[in-house]
């Protein structure tokens, strides 16, 4: 076999992996849009009527119902061997998890009295925009996976959902920044994933 011959194969298995990555995405897409968008909108009105931010710590049952419904959809997804465009997005997506996770629970410590404000960002406005910060990051995910299975649907969706986020949220206080976080959601992963499956379908 030539080398040519070799490279076009490995060519030809990165393709066929980005477009079954690309197929088998849009439900899951769909489906944590969904979940963050109800959880987000849920928590506005339980902030608003009953408590305040301390509602925030709903996030962590939306990533349970999330994984949960995820381990289902995968359950009927097309197979694939692992490959490493799979695993790229994998370690995108888990990086993301990691880092707003771990700033969001950190942020929940010192709003509860936890952890002590001035040890933590002495001098700092702490709670300047979490929303706009984890839109930013959520946006950048979605981007950098858009590029890897190069899809400019998602590509693009993720561009207008991190800095429109990000620059948007900036403009609202308190609970009424979660109603940006459920636009980000529907823009960065509800509106792709209908497109994407809408396209399987044809």
């Amino acid at each position: 076999m030539t080398a040519e011959r070799s490279l076009e194969i490995i060519r030809e298995s990165i393709e066929r992996s980005q477009r079954t990555i690309t197929k088998n995405s849009s439900v899951p897409m769909i489906w944590w849009g969904i979940c963050v968008v109800i959880f987000a909108l849920f928590i506005a009105y339980l902030w608003k009527n009953n408590g305040g931010p301390i509602w925030n710590w709903l996030w962590a049952v939306m990533w349970l119902v999330g994984y949960a419904g995820n381990w289902f959809i995968d359950k009927k997804k097309e197979t694939i061997p692992t490959t490493f465009v799979g695993k790229a997005i994998g370690y995108v997506w888990s990086t993301f998890g990691v880092f707003c996770g771990g700033f969001g629970i950190l942020l929940g410590l010192i709003g509860g009295k936890i952890l002590p404000f001035d040890l933590i960002m002495p001098g700092m406005y702490v709670f300047g925009c979490i929303t706009s910060i984890i839109s930013l990051c959520f946006g950048m995910g979605t981007t950098i996976t858009g590029l890897i299975i190069q899809n400019r649907i998602i590509q693009v969706c993720g561009i207008i959902a991190g800095l429109g986020g990000f620059f948007y949220a900036l403009h609202f206080p308190d609970y009424r920044q979660l109603f940006v976080m459920a636009c980000v959601a529907i823009i960065g992963l509800i509106i792709p994933g209908l497109i994407i499956h809408v396209q399987n379908k044809k």
